[in-house]
């Protein structure tokens, strides 16, 4: 047997905020399914879910998703423009490109590129 990913979730404080923003992001339509659940289905990609806890973000994310769109310097922007925040600069070598970057409630992302 094997299993298949149905959903990524992200604990949060804002469901519906952070679904808003990796649906502009990605593409596809924010779902509030309750105030304490909301959800966006990225075109070709698993669902991306957020649910409410209690608490704060207090350490570094143990996962974090790696986005290819085309132009790091340009996903980049957008990204910020969105609410995004950016950690450190751009880091190439001979294997490629990336930009970390920090979503508005911190979670942790890249975009990588060539």
């Amino acid at each position: 047997m094997h299993a298949r990913i149905e959903e990524i979730v992200f604990d949060c404080a804002g469901p519906a905020a952070l679904a808003r923003f990796w649906a502009a992001l990605l593409g596809g339509e924010p779902v509030d399914r309750t105030p304490d659940w909301s959800y966006v289905d990225p075109p070709g990609f698993a669902r991306i879910a957020f649910q409410l806890v209690p608490e704060g973000k207090v350490a570094k994310n143990r996962l974090h998703l790696d986005l290819n769109a085309g132009d790091v310097e340009e996903a980049t922007a957008e990204a910020v423009r969105l609410g995004a925040v950016t950690v450190g600069g751009v880091v190439a070598d001979p294997y490629g490109r990336f930009q970390v970057l920090q979503d508005p409630e911190g979670n942790e992302f890249c975009f990588v590129g060539n």
